[in-house]
């Protein structure tokens, strides 16, 4: 198990102190009263969500670029091995600079060229960016195009988080990769359920707030089959020690 963070070991030496000078019918309602005041703003602080917040952009506590998936996904995929990996998106941003720093290959369509220029200037050499703006005569063809000319044109995680998400999530069982996932986010709308639904395929659902956010919503893990990011070889981790 990972090294204490200093900073636990130091506030479970504050509360041990605290209790031994207070008798017990005082020092239960004290804890009580703290852990309601402490608790949101620990993890406002130690997830980044107060720091994406004030940077309008989703980031971690210590400034580096985040999905904006809700935190529960972003834990799970975090211990996840992915330098064999193939990602496509639909819909760019800081999911895109954090793809890349992780997966093998980002291939990534995004409607808004002003945004994907900006998120191109952050990402490495192994991403790729296409505009493809919605209003244009046939996106998806264009999509498809520009998928049979890419080198790799089956991905092991495809991301739906932009415009057009329920046509995009038709298309992408089309090039998901044997052991592959679909990651779905704002799962719990945008027609994604019913048009999963009408494949044979499972789904985990990773309800929770995500950064910058002030309401919970849904990130989906959809996969046919098995799925690599399921195997039980993959260590449990102590995330407050990580």
């Amino acid at each position: 198990m990972p090294d204490a963070n200093p900073s636990d070991d130091a506030l479970h030496r504050f509360s041990a102190a605290v209790k031994r000078l207070f008798p017990t019918a005082l020092w239960r309602p004290l804890r009580a009263l703290g852990t309601g005041l402490l608790a949101p703003w620990r993890f406002a602080f130690r997830t980044g969500h107060f720091r994406s917040s004030l940077a309008m952009s989703a980031r971690a506590a210590d400034g580096t670029a985040i999905p904006w998936y809700t935190y529960p996904a972003i834990d799970f995929l975090a211990q996840r091995d992915f330098g064999e990996r193939h990602v496509l998106e639909f819909g760019g941003g800081q999911s895109t600079v954090w793809w890349s720093r992780r997966a093998r290959s980002v291939l990534t369509f995004e409607e808004n060229a002003g945004w994907m220029a900006r998120v191109r200037r952050e990402v490495g050499a192994n991403a790729t960016l296409y505009h493809v703006p919605i209003d244009g005569a046939d996106p998806m063809g264009e999509i498809r195009g520009l998928i049979a000319a890419n080198p790799v044109t089956k991905f092991d995680v495809i991301v739906v988080d932009g415009h057009l998400r329920e046509k995009a999530v038709a298309l992408a069982f089309e090039y998901l990769a044997p052991g592959g996932a679909l990651l779905l986010d704002n799962a719990e709308g945008y027609g994604f359920y019913e048009e999963t639904s009408r494949h044979d395929c499972r789904r985990i659902d990773f309800f929770g707030f995500a950064p910058g956010v002030v309401m919970r919503h849904c990130t989906s893990l959809v996969f046919v089959g098995d799925c690599f990011l399921l195997s039980q070889k993959i260590p449990i981790p102590y995330i407050e020690r990580v």
